[in-house]
């Protein structure tokens, strides 16, 4: 299955380029990839609590910082050669973490049967995206594919909570964007599952005929 992304490989590249001089002044610094982990999960935390209590630019923003924590955290392990299967782990784990803290917080403001559904199956799909792809590994399947990965469901929240807020701001209207964004992620995770579910069911078929 090629691989299909919502986030361009320019944009990507381009937020790359933007923390990758935050990254080699942690390096010079000599910052352990633990602490940039754990302060992604600070940081998301923040960005919950600021959703919980309506603060929602800012919660989009500081969710921004939790991204690019996400991002530093390994390439920070690489560069300075503390990669170990414990740190992959630990990441990993504390990434769902972080997801749960910032859904816990939305669903928290909007606190309304609707979006409380939305969130949980939000919650859901990105949960067992991570969980496929560790299942997959298990199995000798590489399976990183998917339309919703973590990269792309924190540039939706960040994005609809960011411009959703201007928009609230000369419209006067109540987070259309931002309800938006969480409804295409609870879709869009969901169906990156099925996608990883076929890729693993796919090259096992393929493994069994050879």
């Amino acid at each position: 299955m090629s691989e299909m992304r919502i986030l361009s490989k320019y944009f990507i590249d381009g937020f790359y380029s933007v923390v990758n001089p935050i990254g080699r002044f942690l390096e010079s610094a000599n910052v352990h990839p633990h602490v940039v982990t754990f302060a992604g999960l600070l940081f998301s935390i923040w960005s919950g609590l600021l959703f919980w209590k309506g603060y929602i630019f800012w919660g989009g923003v500081i969710l921004i910082t939790a991204g690019a924590c996400d991002v530093l955290d390994g390439r920070l392990a690489r560069n300075t050669q503390r990669i170990s299967r414990f740190g992959g782990m630990l990441d990993s784990t504390v990434d769902r973490y972080s997801e749960v803290a910032v859904f816990m917080g939305l669903a928290a403001f909007f606190h309304n049967a609707f979006m409380a559904a939305v969130i949980i199956m939000a919650i859901a799909g990105s949960l067992l995206t991570s969980y496929v792809r560790a299942r997959a590994e298990g199995l000798g399947v590489e399976c990183k594919i998917g339309l919703m990965q973590r990269p792309e469901r924190i540039t939706f929240i960040s994005t609809g909570a960011i411009i959703g807020s201007l928009f609230d701001l000369i419209f006067s209207t109540h987070q259309p964007l931002l309800i938006l964004a969480l409804i295409g992620i609870a879709v869009l995770s969901n169906i990156t599952v099925l996608q990883r579910i076929k890729l693993v069911n796919d090259f096992l078929k393929k493994e069994a005929d050879q």
